[in-house]
């Protein structure tokens, strides 16, 4: 029984850069989204689609590499992505409060679709959960989620395949009464896993005056983990001689509100003249 939708492993994609021998190394995660514009008819929806990444993932790069699979069995497609024009000037968009680590850029759907590319991206009006909705739908400690990314440059060579990953949300009561812009995961992320999505794990039962998560929707993106320091110390002087940085296991997610108020600003910036 699957508890993500398939389709949202392709929603995934590695992020990376290539080396001066031509080689892909891969520094990050990122998911396709797609915002809401209008209904076209009973069947179908039109979505203008979005990189969703973090600004640490991409900041400083002139361009990244985006990696799909083929529909066919085909090894996979690299995809040079420009982040700057012609004049060097930034052409993805951050969330405006610098401590808000959420980047999006515009991406060309009918290309992928027309190159035989297997891929989908999030609903924004079916698929995902605000911290309003969290906070109707009785989101809390201990809700199971999964998280998927490329970690420690974990790209197969000729396949994107995602890793996903289990966990539950570790602390969001700060996020969902105001006094946070994010929520804690007990989740072991690591470097790679930075921009990849958030998903809550649908549940069937749940304790009394409790609401279970229905749907697998989108609840956020990874940031990054927590570290902790571990300090040794010299018998003989009692003097620190070497500090230990090691993976608490605890990862740092930006809520979905931030994605969507990335690409208001993405919008407005293209619709000024």
């Amino acid at each position: 029984m699957a508890l993500i939708p398939p389709f949202y492993l392709d929603t995934v994609v590695a992020v990376g850069l290539q080396n001066s021998d031509g080689e892909f190394f891969w520094i990050g995660s990122g998911f396709l989204f797609g915002k809401f514009i209008e209904i076209v008819d009973d069947k179908r929806s039109r979505y203008r689609t979005y990189l969703v990444t973090n600004k640490h993932v991409i900041k400083n790069q002139k361009k990244v590499f985006l990696r799909f699979n083929p529909k066919s069995n085909e090894k996979s497609r690299d995809y040079a992505v420009d982040l700057v024009n012609t004049n060097d000037q930034i052409i993805w968009t951050g969330h405006p409060d610098p401590n808000i680590d959420v980047a999006v850029l515009k991406l060309n759907a009918n290309q992928l679709e027309k190159d035989g590319m297997k891929f989908n991206y999030f609903h924004s009006d079916t698929q995902i959960m605000t911290i309003s909705q969290m906070n109707e739908g009785g989101i809390t400690e201990g809700d199971f989620i999964y998280t998927l990314g490329f970690p420690m440059n974990l790209v197969d060579k000729d396949r994107k395949y995602v890793i996903v990953r289990s966990g539950i949300i570790a602390r969001i009561r700060n996020l969902l009464d105001g006094f946070s812009n994010e929520f804690l995961i007990d989740s072991f992320v690591f470097p790679g896993n930075s921009g990849g999505p958030v998903i809550i794990k649908p549940e069937i039962q749940s304790i009394e005056n409790t609401k279970p998560p229905q749907k697998a929707n989108l609840i956020g993106m990874v940031q990054s983990y927590i570290s902790y320091r571990d300090t040794a110390v010299s018998q003989q002087t009692n003097e620190p001689r070497i500090v230990f940085v090691e993976n608490a296991g605890l990862a740092r997610v930006i809520p979905i509100d931030f994605v969507l108020e990335t690409i208001n600003v993405a919008n407005s910036n293209t619709e000024k003249p």
